[in-house]
């Protein structure tokens, strides 16, 4: 009689266990097959993480730095940075960027950065011909030709570039205000 009860009690268990988990194991994700390894989507880091992650903003980088302005492109934004490459800054006449990133010339220097800044996360499908207000505080013009955007007169070579306080578009020239001479 012992023995019937204990299978009794056993058969009870293992049904009440069945009945709690069926509704959880129906209600999980199945576990991935094949030999592709389960990946989990990575966080995409700020504006300056995203930056110095890419070997083509080298420069960018080190602009921003000295112009004390890497706490401000870190922050909650959202942000629109028209990003210049190396070989746009390296296009530059000849001993500008030197001077540029000289301590007494800060002040051109985060008004030139800023001048590629936009607030708001703006998207290439969004973008709409026409002036835009930079950070800076000027205008900036922006043009599609066949197909191609410009910012200014430098071309969008990549649109896109997601961060996760705004969205980098990069571009082959350097942007100046109006306001500033080289």
């Amino acid at each position: 009689m012992n023995s019937v009860f204990s299978k009794t009690l056993a058969i009870t268990v293992a049904a009440t266990t069945l009945f709690i988990s069926v509704p959880a194991f129906a209600e999980s994700q199945p576990a991935p097959m094949g030999n592709k390894p389960h990946t989990s989507k990575t966080k995409v880091g700020t504006i300056i993480d995203v930056a110095s992650g890419n070997s083509s903003f080298k420069t960018l980088v080190a602009a921003i730095k000295a112009a004390g302005l890497v706490e401000t492109l870190s922050g909650q934004g959202p942000f629109t940075v028209f990003a210049p490459t190396d070989a746009a800054f390296a296009a530059l006449p000849k001993g500008t960027l030197e001077k540029l990133l000289k301590p007494e010339n800060k002040g051109t220097l985060v008004k030139i950065l800023t001048y590629h800044v936009v607030s708001g996360a703006v998207y290439a499908k969004d973008i709409k011909p026409g002036d835009v207000k930079t950070v800076e505080g000027q205008p900036v013009t922006i043009k599609a030709k066949k197909g191609v955007v410009y910012v200014g007169n430098a071309k969008v070579t990549k649109a896109d570039v997601k961060a996760s306080n705004g969205v980098i578009h990069v571009i082959n020239k350097v942007l100046l205000p109006p306001n500033v001479k080289l």
